[in-house]
């Protein structure tokens, strides 16, 4: 599978094409006839750069993937207070699943994974598990500061939870309903209630030392 290069304007035409067929006809009912009309280009161009529909499907999918995840590495957490970094980082992340393009593209692959696994498979590891990761890593380095305590159930699994909650039925509805659309008050809330229940859950709890009921005189009270 060939990938877009910077300096290869044509192959940035036809993938941006490509992504707007894709996303408006799917993957079965796209054609290269199609694509090849919309990057206005000749069909020549479309196949010297990639070798059939499906090569040019998954080059569509890397890229959708690597917008969103620079998308999310741009945000720098705030020092020193967790709940307001995690609040930030769920509402990229909201922002993210809920935006038209990643709707789209998950509706797209969900529908061709059964018949092209490694379609799915492709879009899983270039995209939802490198955020996990990537959220992943924010966890744990709270985790090592000792903001959290996360020694019971494990990072992935703590990441994973974040991550259910904050698509909980946002993402579900946003699927099955195409006019749905969260609004920012929507979405700063849940990710603001998805921060609040992963730190009464798992925020570190600071051990106070033992009052002293040692009085004046060295008698206990």
């Amino acid at each position: 599978m060939a990938s877009p290069k910077t300096s290869d304007d044509k192959a940035l035409t036809v993938l941006a094409a490509a992504t707007h067929v894709f996303m408006t006809h799917g993957f079965s009912a796209a054609t290269t006839d199609m694509i090849q009309a919309q990057a206005k280009v000749s069909k020549a161009t479309v196949y010297a750069r990639y070798a059939n529909k499906e090569a040019l499907f998954l080059a569509v999918i890397e890229h959708q993937c690597q917008l969103f995840d620079a998308q999310l590495q741009a945000l720098q957490p705030v020092e020193g207070d967790l709940e307001v970094s995690l609040a930030e980082l769920g509402r990229a992340y909201l922002d993210l699943v809920l935006s038209p393009q990643a709707i789209a593209l998950f509706r797209v692959v969900v529908a061709e994974a059964p018949r092209f696994p490694h379609i799915g498979k492709t879009f899983y590891a270039k995209g939802p598990r490198v955020i996990h990761s990537q959220i992943r890593r924010t966890l744990e380095r709270a985790a090592d500061h000792q903001e959290l305590d996360l020694s019971k159930i494990g990072v992935d699994m703590a990441t994973g939870h974040f991550l259910g909650m904050l698509r909980h039925e946002a993402q579900m509805e946003s699927l099955t309903h195409p006019e749905a659309v969260a609004s920012e008050m929507q979405r700063d809330t849940w990710a603001r209630a998805a921060v609040s229940t992963l730190l009464r859950a798992y925020g570190a709890r600071v051990k106070k030392p033992p009052r002293d009921t040692t009085t004046r005189n060295g008698n206990r009270t």
